[in-house]
């Protein structure tokens, strides 16, 4: 087989990643991708809904919610990639972990177990659910504790926390985005599959999940997106490939060809994947970059979160958001919304890997005219921008 030539390979991921063309539905996506990133960070909307925009564009934000926690549930919270809005009929895949869980704690749950005072808590704490139903961190009364605790919660909130990760609660709604939980044979619809598969079982569902959803890519970007270690992955990868399931091509990168792997379903997108040309900015939590490295060999762009680091030390911005543009990344922003003004603030905006064009600063108005209108927002105000005239010939066009 011929190398997979690099515009293609990025048409490819980028379709598999349903950034070509909305998807039909919100299930539709997850289906696809295998799971939404929830974050908290939320100086824009949450990165759960920034990645349902960038698909999408303006939807109504409570069709997740009813996907979830609605009468007739077709998604649930657990962890995956960290946590992780998730469809239903992927909860018997989530089972060995919930065992794993409660059978071989890691040792930072060992610490917290082994503490009489909060063994106390968590039989209070699922009592109190058992017998109310669905209950909030908020709903306990604040326990002392020394300073400084792990992940400094209350012992309620660690005890809630526990019994999600070992599956005896689920996320049964959220309030202001805080979390309900409530026994799961009472929130898990009648229909969901609970058979219990091995833990091999269950990584090779994800990995082959992953090399649907990555469209082609390295072998171990595979093992990336699934969110396990080299080590457990590997060995699955090379049965998927021994079992023609993933088919070994080559591609390429900005650096030259490597070997990388496609899923058989995903061979005739080297042919048919549509040439991208929307506009649309990426979190940081896009399910495209859970793939490391992936944005560097690829695109020559480093997707980078300094929410985390001293304002000093950014070189960015807080939470940038990623321009993409016809296939390619050109830049980032780093936005906060004031929503008592109804004003997106751009405090940074760059180009790069680009030059300042007509179609691409159309582009970017575009979108960012939609980005107002779902964020509830009059004006936009771009603080800095590099070169200056981007930000010139955005705002007139934005203003549209």
């Amino acid at each position: 087989m011929t190398p997979v030539l690099l515009e293609r390979a990025r048409a490819i991921m980028l379709h598999t990643q349903r950034l070509t063309r909305p998807p039909t539905d919100i299930k539709a996506l997850l289906d696809q991708i295998g799971a939404l990133q929830i974050d908290t960070i939320h100086k824009v909307a949450r990165s759960h809904h920034l990645v349902l925009w960038s698909r999408f564009g303006t939807y109504d934000r409570a069709d997740l919610a009813r996907l979830t926690y609605g009468e007739d549930p077709r998604l649930f919270e657990y962890w995956k990639k960290a946590a992780c809005y998730i469809p239903l009929e992927e909860y018997r895949y989530r089972i060995p972990r919930m065992r794993r869980t409660r059978a071989a704690p890691s040792a930072r749950w060992r610490r917290w177990l082994d503490d009489a005072d909060n063994q106390r808590v968590l039989a209070d704490v699922r009592e109190r659910i058992t017998q109310e139903g669905g209950q909030r961190a908020a709903d306990f009364k604040q326990q002392k504790r020394e300073p400084g605790g792990w992940w400094n919660w209350k012992p309620a909130k660690m005890a809630l926390e526990y019994l999600f990760a070992i599956g005896e609660v689920l996320v049964a709604d959220r309030v202001n985005f805080q979390r309900v939980y409530d026994l799961t044979e009472r929130v898990l619809p009648d229909w969901v599959d609970t058979s219990e598969p091995t833990a091999e079982e269950a990584l090779r569902f994800t990995i082959e999940q992953a090399g649907r959803a990555l469209g082609i890519c390295e072998p171990h970007h595979t093992i990336d997106y699934a969110y396990t270690t080299r080590t457990r992955g590997r060995p699955i990868v090379q049965a998927l490939l021994d079992e023609g399931v993933f088919v070994a091509v080559t591609g390429e990168t900005l650096t030259g060809p490597v070997p990388m792997i496609m899923h058989r379903d995903n061979l005739p997108l080297i042919e048919t994947a549509p040439q991208p040309n929307r506009t649309t900015f990426l979190s940081f939590f896009d399910s495209l970059l859970w793939a490391k490295g992936r944005d560097e060999t690829m695109w020559g762009f480093k997707n980078v979160l300094e929410a985390y680091k001293p304002a000093k030390d950014r070189i960015w911005g807080y939470f940038c958001l990623s321009i993409l543009h016809n296939g390619r990344f050109v830049g980032r922003f780093d936005p906060t919304l004031d929503r008592k003004a109804g004003r997106l603030v751009i405090h940074n905006l760059y180009l790069e890997n680009e030059p300042l064009s007509d179609g691409l600063v159309e582009g970017v108005a575009a979108a960012l005219r939609d980005f107002l209108v779902f964020h509830r927002a009059a004006e936009v105000v771009i603080e800095r921008s590099d070169p200056p005239a981007f930000s010139e010939q955005l705002l007139t066009r934005t203003a549209r």
